[in-house]
């Protein structure tokens, strides 16, 4: 199964990642958008690995305390458009302990430098060229306090996440 693992968000920041998205649609920005319930920030991706349990368990010895996160305007690579995000040091932290723990235990997860960002669309396509022009950039901030892990297929309608377990910051107080 193909998994991953990833912080998601409340409604404030959900509700101004669709409010670019509305104003991204009205100008004719096309795309396989990606759906409300799919919106977050992916700390490591595992990929194939059939036992999520030993993930879960890495998850669970990792000890993180709560990040604040802050959106932090847009871009593209190639064909992806995202939103940036702006952490504290303690995210960049967690995640490179999270991922070396991962590979120890022969769990492979990314080897690519972490860039926290939010996926918006994939494939986009813009008639005015490629930089996509944003009046409003969304705004916002959380607290991130919980990691979740995901499992990824792929559905009729795009990608679907399920949920298979979570680390709250608060259980290693």
């Amino acid at each position: 199964m193909r998994l991953f693992i990833s912080i998601f968000f409340d409604d404030n920041i959900i509700n101004e990642l669709l409010r670019l998205q509305d104003d991204l649609k009205k100008i004719g920005v096309e795309g396989n958008y990606t759906r409300m319930e799919s919106l977050h920030m992916t700390l490591a991706f595992v990929g194939e690995y059939d036992n999520p349990g030993d993930v879960l368990e890495v998850m669970d010895r990792v000890e993180f305390e709560p990040f604040k996160l802050a959106l932090d305007g847009v871009g593209n690579f190639k064909k992806l458009f995202y939103v940036g995000m702006k952490a504290e040091d303690a995210l960049y932290t967690y995640v490179k302990r999270l991922r070396r723990e991962l590979n120890k235990l022969g769990i492979e997860s990314d080897k690519k430098q972490f860039f926290p960002h939010i996926t918006m669309i994939r494939n986009y396509d813009y008639k005015g060229g490629e930089m996509i022009p944003v009046n409003k950039p969304p705004i916002g901030s959380v607290v991130a306090d919980t990691v979740v892990l995901m499992k990824s297929e792929r559905g009729k309608h795009g990608m679907v996440y399920t949920e298979l377990g979570s680390v709250n910051a608060n259980s290693f107080i």
